[in-house]
């Protein structure tokens, strides 16, 4: 009763309880993919948010043979990107009067184990934004959202092979910058 292809076709007619069970299924696996491409968790949820907003609007144009997953992920992923590409745009140097500088405060000490775990988490989320943009792409979608390769290349428009290329030096890559932070 509760099948993609079922909460697909009610929110079409008009659900909005079917749009919102969409919702609840993909918007932590979308958060969490759209952290992985952009490093900010608020940006995330208002990317997340976003990407949903165009699915509601372009529900009707989900062709039946596509898995609703891989077609919210390749929204998100043009979410992503255009948000990406307005901040390379964007940048600019921070004056001492922006609100953000202004509203800085120390949050005192942190535990220990936490410490190490933000560090741990800094590293990993510094050593993605250095990869390239395909790169990153293929690595968040296969070893954090478990996406197989034909889902991934349905997501990105790649080929397989060169998924796998793309996944294997994104791995090599993550590994030489992170490992030293994970050998026990």
């Amino acid at each position: 009763m509760n099948s993609s292809a079922d909460l697909v076709a009610r929110a079409c007619q008009g659900d909005q309880e079917a749009f919102r069970l969409i919702f609840e299924r993909y918007s932590r696996p979308l958060i969490s993919f759209v952290y992985d491409q952009v490093g900010n968790r608020e940006l995330a949820e208002e990317l997340t948010q976003e990407t949903f907003v165009r699915a509601y609007r372009s529900l009707h144009t989900l062709r039946e043979e596509t898995k609703l997953s891989t077609w919210l992920f390749g929204i998100a992923k043009n979410v992503a990107r255009e948000s990406l590409r307005a901040r390379a745009r964007d940048k600019r140097q921070v004056d001492l009067d922006d609100k953000l500088v202004l509203n800085l405060s120390d949050q005192g000490p942190v535990p220990v184990k936490q410490l190490l775990n933000k560090e741990l988490n800094s590293v990993i989320q510094s050593s993605l934004a250095m990869l390239d943009e395909d790169k990153r792409l293929v690595f968040s979608l296969k070893v954090f959202q478990q996406c197989s390769y034909e889902e991934i290349a349905e997501i990105t428009g790649f080929s397989i092979p060169k998924l796998k290329t793309d996944l294997h030096r994104a791995r090599t890559e993550m590994r030489r910058r992170v490992g030293q932070y994970v050998r026990v």
